[in-house]
């Protein structure tokens, strides 16, 4: 059994096709989506055209989550983007995503934060000092009772791999369409890849055992970095130029 894990895309179309690509070639049985699709200063319209069309397992994420049920005086600029741009067919497909969703005889769980949460790391942890991996005694902490061979998340855009005492995998792919952030909360920290590349990971399971594999791809940042400049987002354009943060 092989799955090609993707997640926060971003709106951005340059990267998810490079990476479809990508996967293509590597034979695996199905892809996934966990979330973070459309938001930001990109292409979200026609990045959900392309998925919709493809109709992979995916869940949303908490931007889905503010895109469909926040006021747009009090979305975040990603937010607002994405909310002007999309359809009301692409908001309905948005609204029927599950929060989580279970594939391969159900012992994957696909989550985008953690278990009970979409906007908790899984496997970092922030402090007054920033973010740090956070330790197995954390992350155990947040898996919770949850069975599940093979836990997939996203959201924190760093791709991670831990294996907990009790056997179950905790394997973030990164992010496919941003590789550098900031944020204010809960304290103010960033994610950073220090390379633009797109980010994937593809887990194969052997008998009671899965592998892990991450992949970095190259793809046009450039064109991505134009148009996140030309609509007044420059630290999106250095963060897709260079997967650091201004």
């Amino acid at each position: 059994m092989r799955i090609a894990a993707i997640s926060d895309i971003h709106g951005n179309l340059w990267a998810l096709e490079a990476v479809l690509a990508d996967i293509a070639r590597r034979g695996v049985e199905v892809t996934v989506n966990l979330g973070d699709i459309l938001s930001g200063p990109l292409l979200p319209r026609q990045t959900a055209d392309r998925l919709m069309d493809l109709n992979l397992p995916t869940i949303a994420g908490n931007h889905e989550r503010q895109v469909l049920e926040q006021e747009p005086g009090r979305m975040g600029e990603s937010d607002l983007y994405a909310c002007k741009q999309i359809t009301s067919e692409q908001r309905d497909w948005l609204s029927r995503l599950p929060k989580s969703l279970r594939v391969a005889d159900d012992s994957v769980l696909l989550v985008h934060g953690t278990p009970d949460s979409d906007l908790i790391y899984f496997m970092e942890t922030v402090t007054q000092q920033g973010t740090r991996a956070a330790t197995q005694q954390e992350v155990q902490e947040r898996a919770g009772n949850v069975a599940a061979s093979l836990v997939l998340c996203g959201h924190t855009h760093l791709p991670r791999t831990m294996r907990l005492d009790d056997g179950r995998l905790i394997v973030n792919p990164g992010s496919v369409g941003l590789q550098a952030y900031d944020d204010e909360h809960p304290f103010f920290h960033k994610a950073e890849n220090y390379t633009p590349h797109a980010r994937y990971c593809i887990v194969e399971r052997t008998g009671a055992m899965w592998t892990v594999e991450q992949y970095a791809v190259a793809y046009d940042w450039s064109s991505a970095a134009e148009l996140a400049a030309i609509n007044n987002r420059p630290e999106w354009a250095h963060a897709l130029r260079t997967g650091r943060m201004p």
